[in-house]
């Protein structure tokens, strides 16, 4: 029954019990024996023309996500001290498995238009965050991932041969920091850095997100600086 709750996604964004029933390969009285239950607690709701969609427990639990995530818990305060000393955003994102998400977003002086913001899953081999978080895996999961998503790895521009692909994430996690110019999005650049565990692993990665026309006149120097001496203080504060 939990099931029904991974069909939505950005392309179905309301599903019929005829669609779950299809999708979960169940019968047509199980998928509204789901539904009826769904709907109960909140979990899912009626929209139009017996189209169902995610409900608004969902935001309730959400709010408690947001309450118990210990990097927003000790964070927040260093992440407003980045938008004070630079004006841009400071954005959090998290690796749950192979997904990437980013978790808050605290908005600069004049905030970027980002189409990614919390919640929506971002492309795993591009951008700043989710580089500066692959670094941060060992050997073994690395390459687990490099055998799942190299052709993936591979169109955005990553290496096609894991010793490269190894050594290109390697020299990410010696640099401590990484900095995106239009990976993802033409008009963005983003200098990240990884909030390290004691066993070498990440809590998530902090990022700066600015225009790339600000490129020409911005101190990268210094931003590299603020964003790790900022990762260092939230993953001090976390042990």
């Amino acid at each position: 029954m939990l099931g029904v709750l991974d069909l939505f996604d950005d392309h179905h964004v309301t599903r019929t019990a005829e669609d779950i029933a299809k999708a979960l390969d169940v019968s047509l009285p199980t998928s509204y024996r789901y539904v009826r239950q769904l709907l109960q607690v909140g979990l899912l709701q009626r929209v139009e023309d017996s189209h169902y969609a995610l409900g608004p427990r969902i935001i309730l639990l959400d709010h408690y996500i947001r309450r118990a995530d210990p990097v927003l818990k000790v964070g927040l305060p260093v992440l407003r001290e980045l938008v004070d000393a630079t004006g841009f955003d400071c954005v959090v994102t998290e690796a749950f498995g192979q997904q990437v998400l980013d978790t808050h977003r605290e908005m600069g002086g004049t905030p970027a238009t980002l189409a990614y913001t919390r919640g929506r899953p971002r492309p795993l081999f591009q951008g700043a965050a989710p580089k500066v978080l692959l670094a941060t895996l060992g050997t073994a999961p690395l390459k687990k991932l490099f055998d799942a998503r190299r052709d993936e790895a591979v169109r955005c521009g990553l290496p096609g041969d894991w010793a490269e692909f190894r050594r290109h994430f390697a020299a990410i996690r010696k640099a401590g920091h990484y900095v995106s110019k239009g990976e993802l999005e033409p008009q963005l650049a983003a200098v990240a850095a990884p909030v390290l565990k004691s066993d070498g692993g990440a809590w998530a990665a902090i990022s700066l997100v600015f225009d790339t026309s600000r490129l020409a006149i911005v101190d990268l120097e210094k931003m590299v600086r603020l964003i790790t001496e900022a990762a260092t203080r939230i993953g001090g504060r976390l042990a």
